[in-house]
């Protein structure tokens, strides 16, 4: 993918900028309107603008309500065509709330802004980007307005891009028309410390690097979808989240830098409805996890922590845990595999936790921060279920009745309200 270049953050005029407008910033005519007059402000300080724009909240959860009401299975394929007009809705009202007001726009769908995908429909990936018609029309200094979440396969198709579509398609175009700007507008300020709704004292970001965003996305953090991040990783791409509401500086999410692993904890991350599985009684062999695993895998299962032991009677034991809605679909799927490995395979299950995540590379220089995490959880009195650890996570299962307070408790003991000393 040669055409993905650097997004450096904002620090010059005659800037070519790329912003991204999630569901919530476009929801209302208002807030189109509002974002129009952003758009402006940005244009009248000298800067090219590319604003890559979601569908309407609630738009494309209403689109496969109908779908659905018609047939439990609807075609995927369908439903590509179907969703896609939420963004193609959202991008013409906002070319037309920039013209009201003076300024030159043009709107673009995915297929237009050459976003070629590949991979299944209603999960596609982007595979490649010819920004020739993006390029012309901003040598005609329009201001575009993209479709985000949507592309087109190589044989035609509308194919959309899944959960946080939108950030993706904004920092696969900044990298294509080489921009020097990369924003990622929300309703939020920024990536905080802990989700300040159950954190009061939680302290804004300046930073943060890829691989601990990467860890928060994936633990619960709702800012930024992981694959997106994994994205910019690769290519290199610094971008800012940042509010869509004012004008506050946001965080930058960019690769780590020395001066970083002074800060032993980022961030704490929360993430509820989980389930634990432990299966029992497995003949201590080659291949049982294999097989075990593969039968999840199979039925589309994502699993998170995964703990294996041997008991005392010699036989294995393997715990793991996914969002509880998987549940069922686990148990069924492990029903024949549990067949096949004898009378003494069973299945315990446990709903009604929540995973707690302390993150930052930190920890890699840093001892102590797991007794410090365990110390603060016991005496607030939250027992610890599973434990999982990665060279810049820690993560425990608590009850999830308990789960606000544990993210407080640990919150406290890391003294993440502080800025860190230099």
């Amino acid at each position: 993918m040669d055409f993905l270049l650097n997004c450096a953050p904002f620090s010059a005029k005659m800037a070519l900028i790329v912003q991204k407008y999630g569901g919530t910033s476009v929801g209302s005519l208002d807030r189109m309107r509002n974002v129009a007059a952003r758009l402006k402000r940005t244009r009248d300080e000298g800067n090219q603008v590319v604003a890559v724009v979601s569908a309407m909240s609630g738009v494309t959860d209403g689109l496969l309500k109908m779908a659905h009401e018609l047939t439990p299975t609807p075609s995927e394929r369908e439903l590509d065509v179907l969703v896609s007009t939420g963004e193609q809705q959202s991008i013409a009202l906002v070319a037309i709330a920039l013209e009201s007001i003076g300024v030159e726009a043009a709107s673009i769908t995915g297929r237009q802004a050459g976003i070629f995908t590949t991979g299944s429909h209603t999960r596609g990936r982007i595979l490649d980007i010819d920004p020739t018609l993006m390029n012309q029309l901003l040598a005609e200094d329009k201001t575009l307005v993209v479709a985000g979440f949507q592309g087109v396969t190589p044989s035609g198709m509308i194919h959309t891009l899944g959960r946080g579509g939108s950030d993706l398609t904004a920092i696969a175009i900044a990298s294509a028309i080489k921009a020097d700007v990369c924003q990622i507008l929300t309703d939020v300020d920024g990536v905080y410390t802990c989700d300040p709704r159950i954190v009061p004292n939680a302290r804004k970001l300046p930073e943060i690097s890829y691989d601990e965003m990467l860890e928060m996305a994936s633990s619960g953090s709702k800012v930024m979808q992981s694959r997106s991040v994994e994205f910019a990783k690769k290519y290199g791409v610094i971008f800012e989240v940042r509010s869509s509401l004012n004008n506050n500086p946001g965080t930058l999410v960019l690769e780590e830098h020395p001066a970083m692993e002074n800060v032993v904890i980022r961030g704490i991350s929360i993430e509820r409805s989980q389930a634990r599985v432990t299966v029992i009684g497995i003949p201590d062999a080659p291949g049982m996890s294999g097989r075990i695993l593969g039968a999840l895998a199979d039925a589309e299962i994502n699993l998170d922590m995964i703990i294996s032991n041997i008991a005392s009677d010699g036989f294995a034991r393997h715990s793991f845990t996914m969002h509880s809605n998987d549940l069922g679909k686990a148990q069924a799927a492990l029903k024949p595999v549990l067949a096949e490995l004898g009378s003494g395979a069973k299945v315990e299950t446990e709903s009604g936790i929540a995973k707690l995540s302390a993150v930052g590379i930190g920890m890699r220089s840093h001892s102590g921060v797991a007794a410090t995490m365990f110390k603060a959880l016991g005496d607030a009195g939250i027992n610890i279920g599973m434990i999982s650890t990665s060279e810049i996570k820690i993560a425990v299962t608590v009850d999830e009745r308990h789960i606000e307070e544990a993210a407080r408790a640990v919150h406290d003991a890391f003294k993440l309200d502080q800025e860190p000393v230099a």
